[in-house]
């Protein structure tokens, strides 16, 4: 079974305690009641990157520039108890952008420390690579998923420092 094709996207900003990253409660769909990254499916004849664009455009209704994403690098996501939930995702951050973070159907956006992040109310594999990608790395990296598909059975990286 092929992995679906996913982007997300991290927007960072300085706060007022320090560095910031967008995220968001998912309301519906795939990950609901999770705070998780903006994202989203490639669609067919789309880049990652413009999927990452319209995304972000979507669910928090900001508009990104080609150029103001920075590859962050990919995760490949596995679940051997529910193979069609697998994901090969390409990780962007932006620190440039038009407009303010609005609500969504689908997401309700927030900012958060990048040195305090809500783990306990994310995916449990975010710990395993997030904090690289904030403080300005680059991942490749496998997760796989247990068979409750909510707890890490293991992750297989290589991280690059940029």
């Amino acid at each position: 079974m092929t992995a679906a094709r996913v982007t997300l996207c991290f927007l960072l900003r300085d706060g007022d305690s320090g560095p910031e990253v967008l995220l968001g409660l998912k309301k519906t769909g795939f990950g609901r009641g999770k705070i998780v990254g903006i994202g989203g499916h490639v669609e067919a004849g789309e880049s990652d990157a413009d999927a990452a664009i319209r995304e972000v455009r979507e669910e928090a209704d900001v508009v990104l520039r080609l150029e103001d994403l920075r590859d962050a690098g990919v995760v490949r996501f596995v679940f051997p108890a529910k193979p069609e939930w697998n994901m090969d995702t390409r990780l962007f951050t932006a620190a440039r952008w038009d407009g303010e973070p609005a609500e969504s159907m689908e997401i309700a956006p927030a900012w958060f420390s990048t040195a305090t992040l809500p783990v306990d109310r994310m995916w449990q594999d975010a710990d395993h690579w997030l904090p690289v990608v904030l403080e300005g790395g680059k991942v490749n990296i496998v997760v796989t998923m247990d068979d409750d598909n909510e707890a890490v059975a293991s992750s297989e990286s290589v991280l690059f420092q940029q």
